[in-house]
Order: C-alpha cells, then sequence, then structure tokens
C-alpha cells in the first residue's frame, strides 16, 4: 500500500473534478498500448492526462507501433506482452470505432488483470490468456471522465482517466454498469489452413527488424511433418521464395531465409541479417502459402 498526499491543488481546468476524486494508489503500473505512433502528441497527451489524477502512477509504453486502425495486430500483440508485464492497469487504444455506438469499457481477468479500452474486440485475447473474463464495466460514469470528451479522441478524454481512476483505487462497478462477457465484440483470429503438402497462413505482425510473424505454432509444422532443417517454397502475392526451417538466426548464412519460432512462439518469416518484410512486401493480413513437398 502506497499512502499519498492528495492535498495538493489541482491547476489543470479539464480535469478539475477529477483531482478531488483522488485516493491511495493501490496498482502502481499503467501499461500502454495503442496505434498513435509518437510523431504526434497523442501518447504525451494521455501520460499528461494519467499523471495528472495519479502521480505516482508508472506508466509502461508497451508499443505505440501498431499499424493504425490495425485492431487484430493490437489484440494479438496486448495478449502477447500482458503476460509478461506487472499486474496493474492494461490500457490499450486501437479505436477506429471511435465516438460510433461501440461501447468503451474497463474489464477484469480471471487473473486479475484490468483492462482497458473500446469495445471492439481488442481487450478480450489477452483476457483470454489470463484466466478468461470475470467482470466487465462500460464507462458511463461522467466523474471519471474528462469534463469534455471529443468524438475522436477518447483515448485521451475516456480510457486515460478511467485507466488512471482504476490505478489509485476506482472499482470497476463505480465505472459504470455491468455488461455480458459474451455481448463483447470478438475479433475473427484467422486460422492455418493444412492440407497435403500445403499449409495456408496468414501474416499478423511485422517487427522493425522486418520479421514477418504468421498464425503459425510449431506444432503446426509437426502437424505437418515440416522438421527443422526443410526447406521449402512460400508464396507471397506473386512471388515465390524458398526458406529453411531453422531454430535460429545461427542455423542460417547471411541473406538467407528462414523460418524459425520466435519469442512468443509464433512461426515467423525472417532473413538472416536482413529484412524479408521488404523483401517480400508483406504487410499484416495477407496471405501466406507454403508448399511443403522438400525442393
Amino acid at each position: 500500500m502506497i499512502s499519498t498526499d492528495w492535498s495538493r491543488p489541482c491547476s489543470r481546468p479539464a480535469l478539475s473534478h477529477l483531482c478531488a476524486k483522488r485516493r491511495t494508489l493501490r496498482r502502481v503500473f499503467v501499461t500502454f498500448l495503442s496505434d498513435f505512433g509518437l510523431q504526434d502528441d497523442f501518447v504525451g497527451t494521455c501520460h499528461g492526462v494519467i499523471k495528472s489524477i495519479a502521480p505516482e502512477v508508472e506508466i509502461i509504453d508497451v508499443t505505440h507501433g501498431i499499424s493504425p486502425q490495425h485492431v487484430l495486430q493490437g489484440a494479438l500483440v496486448l495478449a502477447n506482452t500482458t503476460p509478461y508485464m506487472p499486474e496493474g492497469i492494461h490500457l490499450a487504444v486501437v479505436d477506429p470505432g471511435v465516438g460510433s455506438a461501440r461501447r468503451p469499457l474497463a474489464l477484469r481477468s480471471g487473473t486479475g488483470r484490468i483492462f482497458v479500452g473500446p469495445d471492439n474486440g481488442l481487450l478480450v485475447p489477452a483476457a483470454e490468456r489470463l484466466g478468461g473474463i470475470d467482470a466487465v464495466h462500460e464507462l458511463a460514469n461522467a466523474e471519471y471522465a474528462l469534463d469534455i470528451v471529443s468524438r475522436t479522441f477518447h483515448g485521451r478524454d475516456l480510457f486515460a482517466p478511467a485507466a488512471a481512476h482504476l490505478a489509485v483505487g476506482v472499482s470497476l462497478e463505480e465505472l459504470g454498469p455491468p455488461l455480458a462477457a459474451d455481448a463483447l465484440a470478438r475479433l475473427d483470429l484467422p486460422e492455418p489452413t493444412i492440407g497435403e503438402n500445403r499449409i495456408h497462413a496468414t501474416v499478423l505482425y511485422i517487427d522493425r527488424f522486418g520479421n514477418v510473424q504468421l498464425n503459425l505454432t510449431r506444432e503446426h509444422l509437426q502437424r505437418a511433418e515440416v522438421p527443422p532443417g526443410t526447406t521449402i517454397e512460400v508464396e507471397l502475392g506473386l512471388d515465390r521464395y524458398y526458406a529453411v526451417v531453422a531454430r535460429t538466426f545461427a542455423d542460417a548464412r547471411k541473406g538467407d531465409v528462414i523460418l524459425y519460432e520466435d519469442a512468443y512462439r509464433n512461426i515467423a518469416l525472417a532473413i538472416s541479417g536482413g529484412n524479408a518484410a521488404e523483401l517480400f512486401g508483406a504487410v499484416p493480413g495477407q496471405d501466406v502459402r507454403m508448399r511443403l513437398r522438400a525442393v
């Protein structure tokens, strides 16, 4: 338990009614994931809102490099990274439906993690990986939002304030009415297709090194009887390449195309010492076809 002095005045008019709601800080970490990028002021402004309400909170920026409006990519990154984060509040904003009828919400997982973000499927895979959805509440209480809520920046006006208030001890129940977990929006997660001598996969994510994460796991390759060392044909769009199934980058020569298991246990395409995404012209959601017959 951290004892906090909330007696100092609030000098920000937009936040004035929120300062009186400060309570003893119970959770000290807020993680933050978005598609905002770092060129504009969006991330910094959200930081400012959180810190104005909960100065002692430590904010961990998971990433703000999610492809713009790519909810599925954001959901997968959130699900992959949250297990490595300290317990606390997990704020995620990839919100192409901002200002529409989609609901703003906060939910608690079965392991006690709290997620804040839009009801567009973004939060659900992470919560399901962490014990399922235990409780959901709509962000409907104006006391825990900014004085003026814009139609286009709910990250600043709704989600950041809610995350900060949760961090200082406000309960889910105080934020708004409960929602049924089965009423939440869910994403259609792509599943690979494994046929005779072929795999049909989908690009999920591209990291800054140009490695191309696929919706495949080691188990899929084992089921298709593709052991390490196998050379297979990979087709992206109109182009075809040959890739070696490798355990590490050290197993390949510089410039070789490889398929390997990444840090999150997905199979990824990479070039040893190079950028696979640039070579392939790969983008999230793109189809990838593999011919499994050794060549």
